[in-house]
């Protein structure tokens, strides 16, 4: 994986974008928004668990990267066991947190010995038949994790990360040595890699760091859109996605997309390179923001109750 990686991303979604059958960008609305942005720059979202730090720094290190290796499972959260009104993510991100805070982290060994009912009880889905196939993955990804570091980094996470050497686009090399972290789709024959969660592991480092230590990535801002669920939900909400009206039933009607069909391909890459319009015309109002950046914002907008009022697409994958 060479350097170039970023640009990878956005010539393939670039591509895609150019021959999507599914879903198209609204020009106009797309420089309206933008322009809405510049005029009104937003404040990002302080609310996501992963940029938090702990008490003990190794502790917020392992808690990003433990919660990134699980940073998946939206087509489930439907159906996942939810306290206090959280919403998926934030159900699976504050019980790792919560566990974190207790106990610390879990050491190589644990994580590689973790099995699906040790995962199941501390989500809180014991018994809960509805998502224990997301269960299995979640224990796969953990156990995953458990023997890259055994195996490469004599155990320890800040190994992991300092292998990267201050790089993100060396980080995602590192953390697609585990197969669920290889997000490659193909749309009608095309290559198309997203790398939603190896990316977002160098954003949420950064964020949870302020940008020091295992948080300084000198090319953090290359980072790409991290293409999941929410965020091209947003942007279709604002009018800058259209869907095909088949396409936009099945989603408002709650009907699952097979993960790397054409039309979920479609959904994260044209959303991805709507960002870079987005990001480019409102550089030209004076607004100077990067695509990581404006993922942060838009995922903020997507908690508010207007956003979620809405169905977004759901796919059962692992990759977000």
């Amino acid at each position: 994986m060479s350097g170039d990686l970023f640009q990878r991303i956005r010539a393939a979604c670039a591509q895609v974008a150019a021959r999507a059958e599914w879903v198209t960008i609204d020009a106009a609305r797309l420089e309206a928004f933008a322009d809405e942005l510049a005029r009104c720059p937003p404040s990002p979202s302080s609310a996501d668990p992963a940029h938090h730090a702990l008490d003990d720094p190794d502790h917020t290190l392992a808690y990003v990267v433990t919660l990134n290796a699980i940073n998946f499972g939206s087509g489930w959260f439907p159906v996942l066991r939810k306290p206090s009104g959280l919403s998926g993510y934030f159900t699976i991100a504050t019980a790792l947190k919560e566990r974190f805070e207790a106990v610390g982290p879990w050491d190589a060994a644990s994580l590689r010995a973790l099995d699906v009912v040790e995962c199941a009880r501390l989500f809180g889905q014991e018994g809960n038949v509805a998502v224990a196939g997301l269960m299995t993955h979640f224990t796969t990804a953990l156990n995953d994790l458990g023997v890259l570091l055994h195996e490469r980094f004599a155990g320890r996470f800040d190994a992991l990360v300092a292998a990267a050497e201050g790089s993100a686009a060396r980080l995602v090399q590192i953390l697609t040595r585990m197969p669920l972290y290889r997000d490659v789709a193909r749309h009608r024959g095309l290559p198309v890699p997203l790398y939603k969660r190896a990316q977002i592991t160098a954003s949420d480092l950064a964020l949870a760091f302020g940008g020091k230590g295992p948080g300084c990535f000198r090319d953090l801002h290359h980072l790409t859109l991290f293409a999941d669920n929410l965020v091209p939900h947003v942007l279709r909400r604002e009018g800058v996605l259209r869907h095909r009206s088949d396409l936009a039933q099945r989603i408002d009607t709650g009907v699952l997309l097979e993960p790397g069909s054409p039309e979920e391909v479609e959904i994260r890459a044209v959303a991805l390179h709507a960002v870079e319009g987005i990001v480019a015309r409102a550089r030209t109002g004076g607004f100077d923001i990067t695509a990581g950046e404006l993922d942060h914002w838009l995922w903020g907008l997507g908690q508010e109750p207007e956003m979620k009022a809405h169905p977004r697409h759901r796919a059962r994958t692992v990759y977000y």
